[in-house]
């Protein structure tokens, strides 16, 4: 640990609670990107260097598999924003600004915040006051970074979608009623009672000539639509899994 990290941590600061924030986007990546959260479980012992003893680190990671691209949805997040506010935060560790917020209102709110009630924040790189104007600074360009680089990543994969389109080869989930066939063919689907649940669906609506008189039809007669999806060989080789890539059948009960 570098001596101008251990200068900016205060008695005061020790005396109160450290903050570890866990995130990863998407629960895909907290199943296959263990290695990203096991270094950021790791930021513990960066705590620990710096003089917080083990009990008064606390750990948030309650948002796996959340996006950082708003407050919104994320409990974490929202609790640590409230920690900080009323003053139980010593520092704040992350691995880096994205890992916190992708949104530049989220991550300046919390800077704010951190630099009213004296807190700092802990990324891999160092530790950072943003009280100090040059390191209020460094951290708002890391956070702008952040939010461009979600930006380029979406960028990226919109274009993947539709370049994939464009040459007819992008496999979307197909309606209720439709499926893949071995060469990865839209068909009918293959199940009797799927298709028969459809044509009663169908004719319904053609006697009613509303979906609401439809649904009330049904209501009346006690039945009910569910639905389930598969994957087919077709489906694992156009997608491997993707949820893009599954058939749909449905049945009434």
């Amino acid at each position: 640990m570098r001596e101008e990290a251990h200068q900016k941590v205060k008695a005061d600061h020790l005396k109160r609670n450290a903050y570890l924030y866990i995130r990863q986007s998407t629960l895909r990546q907290v199943l296959d990107n263990s290695e990203s959260t096991k270094r950021q479980y790791a930021l513990r012992q960066r705590a620990v260097a710096l003089g917080w003893p083990e009990d008064r680190i606390i750990v948030i990671d309650s948002d796996l598999g959340q996006s950082g691209a708003s407050a919104a949805d994320r409990e974490g997040f929202q609790r640590l924003v409230t920690e900080v506010s009323i003053g139980r935060a010593g520092i704040v560790l992350g691995l880096e600004v994205s890992r916190l917020a992708r949104n530049s209102t989220d991550w300046h709110r919390l800077l704010e915040i951190c630099a009213l009630t004296d807190t700092l924040i802990l990324d891999e790189d160092g530790v950072y006051d943003p009280a100090h104007f040059n390191d209020r600074l460094l951290l708002g360009l890391k956070g702008t970074m952040s939010e461009a680089e979600l930006h380029v990543l979406r960028a990226r994969l919109q274009g993947g979608i539709l370049n994939k389109a464009r040459r007819g080869e992008l496999i979307v989930r197909p309606p209720i009623g439709l499926s893949y066939d071995s060469e990865g063919r839209l068909v009918h689907d293959p199940d009797q009672q799927v298709q028969a649940a459809l044509h009663r669906l169908f004719d319904t609506f053609r006697r009613t000539g509303s979906a609401t008189a439809t649904v009330k039809a049904f209501q009346r007669q006690g039945l009910a639509v569910s639905t389930t999806r598969s994957h087919g060989a077709a489906q694992r080789r156009a997608g491997v899994g993707h949820p893009g890539a599954q058939s749909s059948a449905a049945h009434f009960a």
